[in-house]
């Protein structure tokens, strides 16, 4: 138990997550495309679920991803239809540690179980992204927005996790720069 103190900690003193302004350029597809860019937590997520699926390898390369933008796209929905999900910074917080975690420690489960973990780690995403739908601004465009830019993250972090898979240390490292930034967010 005095192992998870640390990430306890974090969990209390989690403050809302930095990328959730109202961004207002007038267009909902292109406000979806750039809020999962403005903020540290997202972009953390994001590229560590891709990371995480390179270093695994095989068909995680796309079945993790693809659970992540679905369940993403879930939660979204939901919080279209006002239905509320409380704690969603500390859920995303949590998300971001979860993913650091695993990838520090080589984690590496069955594609099916990890498909899970990113299901998981996706509907505080999609929840607080379906919460922040500009005003009058198409929920479609919004949501193909930001569907879009979290698929380009992954993709990106699974030629991240491609590459240092064939190097150890640069896994655990990834991980460790995971959880560095899931204390940034928890201490601001």
């Amino acid at each position: 138990m005095h192992r998870f103190l640390p990430a306890l900690l974090l969990l209390l003193s989690v403050s809302p997550a930095s990328a959730h302004i109202g961004l207002g350029t007038g267009f909902a597809f292109i406000d979806g495309v750039i809020h999962p860019l403005m903020g540290v937590d997202h972009i953390l997520a994001m590229v560590g679920v891709g990371l995480w699926a390179g270093l695994k390898g095989g068909n995680a390369r796309w079945i993790w991803p693809l659970a992540f933008v679905t369940v993403m796209s879930l939660g979204g929905l939901a919080a279209l239809q006002g239905i509320a999900l409380p704690h969603t910074s500390a859920l995303i917080l949590a998300s971001v540690v979860g993913l650091g975690a695993v990838i520090g420690l080589g984690l590496l489960p069955p594609v099916a179980i990890g498909a899970v973990l990113c299901g998981l780690f996706a509907i505080a995403h999609g929840h607080i992204h379906g919460t922040e739908l500009p005003l009058g601004g198409s929920a479609s465009g919004y949501m193909t927005g930001f569907l879009m830019a979290t698929a380009a993250l992954h993709a990106g972090g699974v030629g991240i996790g491609f590459w240092a898979a064939r190097h150890a240390h640069l896994a655990r490292t990834t991980g460790a720069l995971i959880l560095s930034g899931a204390a940034y967010l928890g201490l601001s």
